[in-house]
């Protein structure tokens, strides 16, 4: 047998004694700590992130390596349909600003620029809508608000209250939305009163001018939204609270901040400005 195999006889009995390569035991560590990691983001890790998450722990692997085990082992990342909503309501006779941010998505500090965008969510009780601000210092969502119903009090004013909780403003802040009705109307134009807050708002039509706030709502739908089917509006904002709170700022490693999580990245800044 081993003639025609042509494999030598003590390749046979080493094989016979260890049936399993030192290289195979190791590939078979690797695809454990591989799901390990996937089913702890909820299957919503690609190989980077996966990467990233095992070297941080100690473990000493390529992205290519982790690419090429989940392709053999069929473990990937959950991805659903494209991602398109249309929550706009820019046909209003209020006052809109310019857009002074200007594709500008850098900030050196927290509470230096903030985006804010809303989007909507079915379940089988209705819509519920979800407001976000997120600071792009961090990429944090500092304020959100879920409503079922459009009024600015429920949606843009709610999370912004949030927000200036969670994050006081200490230096001039510039904030971009769309020209939503919920952020052009008096009811959110009164929030902003005495503060110091220059207003920047997208072009007509242009969402690539709010291109941060919608990618955070496009990241959310495909990585929980888009794979559950609500039956309840509570069922809904728990799933999103989780999402928010439990997982996006404080475990998801974000591709912008070298793939560090949005709660790591706060963390560095203030250490750096502490040490300035």
């Amino acid at each position: 047998m081993c003639s025609v195999l042509k494999v030598s006889v003590s390749g046979y009995y080493y094989w016979l004694k260890h049936p399993v390569s030192l290289r195979e035991q190791k590939e078979q560590e690797l695809v454990e700590q591989i799901k390990q990691v996937h089913e702890q983001s909820k299957c919503r890790y690609g190989s980077p992130r996966i990467a990233v998450e095992l070297r941080e722990q100690g473990i000493q692997v390529s992205r290519p390596r982790v690419a090429r085990v989940m392709q053999k082992h069929h473990i990937q990342s959950i991805v659903r349909k494209k991602y398109r909503v249309q929550t706009t309501d820019s046909g209003h006779a209020c006052t809109v600003a310019e857009n002074h941010l200007a594709r500008d998505f850098y900030a050196a500090r927290p509470a230096e620029k903030w985006v804010s965008d809303l989007t909507y969510i079915r379940t089988g009780e209705g819509w519920l809508y979800l407001t976000v601000v997120l600071d792009l210092a961090d990429r944090k969502v500092v304020g959100w608000a879920l409503s079922e119903a459009m009024d600015a009090e429920v949606t843009t004013v709610a999370a912004w209250q949030m927000a200036v909780r969670n994050r006081p403003l200490f230096h001039s802040l510039l904030f971009h939305s769309d020209r939503g009705v919920q952020y052009a109307c008096s009811a959110f134009q009164e929030q902003l009163e005495g503060m110091p807050v220059l207003r920047s708002m997208s072009r007509r039509g242009n969402c690539w001018d709010n291109a941060v706030a919608e990618s955070f709502f496009k990241t959310m739908k495909t990585e929980m939204v888009y794979h559950h089917k609500f039956a309840t509006i509570a069922e809904a904002k728990l799933a999103v609270f989780e999402y928010i709170e439990s997982f996006y700022n404080r475990k998801r490693r974000h591709s912008a901040l070298g793939y560090l999580t949005p709660c790591q990245y706060e963390n560095q800044l203030y250490s750096q400005a502490v040490a300035a």
